[in-house]
């Protein structure tokens, strides 16, 4: 028998829904892509984010909270 379960594929946000998403503005978004630590990738010439990875992102930015004033908000 076949497994009929659909496998989600991940999902990939603009700057725009990914800078509603930290609830921060689209600037805020581009001065963490500056950062190169922010997890992004480069589509046609537009950036696009995988919400997995911005979910590791913000778990190791968490964890790391202590040890720098990293603020995601202007």
């Amino acid at each position: 028998m076949m497994n009929t379960q659909k496998i989600e594929p991940e999902r990939l946000m603009t700057v725009h829904e990914v800078a509603a998403y930290l609830a921060v503005t689209e600037r805020t978004v581009y001065r963490l892509l500056r950062d190169r630590e922010f997890p992004a990738l480069r589509v046609g010439g537009q950036w696009r984010f995988n919400s997995n990875m911005i979910e590791k992102w913000m778990q190791k930015e968490s964890a790391g909270a202590g040890m720098r004033s990293y603020a995601l908000t202007e």
